[in-house]
């Protein structure tokens, strides 16, 4: 069952290469959604597949690539899109 997840990471996560990383993460993981910058120095996901993907690519986002820090990374469930894939947005 595909579930739909809001995720906000705050930290040390813009100029790090999180987006990219990000939709690396998530295709890798066969996920679908975006990934942004928001302008309080936050990123952004939206995140659609299964449960033990989804789970997968929460721990992941709690570390983030090698350069980032991440302090927090907020959760809630969102009602499905269906996105086709994942992409990296802008504002």
């Amino acid at each position: 069952m595909t579930r739909h997840l809001n995720i906000r990471v705050t930290g040390k996560v813009q100029g790090v290469f999180f987006r990219a990383s990000t939709k690396d993460v998530a295709d890798a993981l066969r996920l679908v959604g975006f990934v942004r910058n928001e302008r309080d120095q936050s990123v952004y996901i939206e995140a659609e597949g299964d449960q033990p993907a989804l789970d997968q690519f929460l721990v992941w986002c709690k570390q983030g690539p090698p350069q980032a820090v991440v302090n927090n990374v907020e959760v809630v469930d969102g009602t499905v899109v269906g996105f086709s894939s994942f992409e990296v947005r802008r504002y």
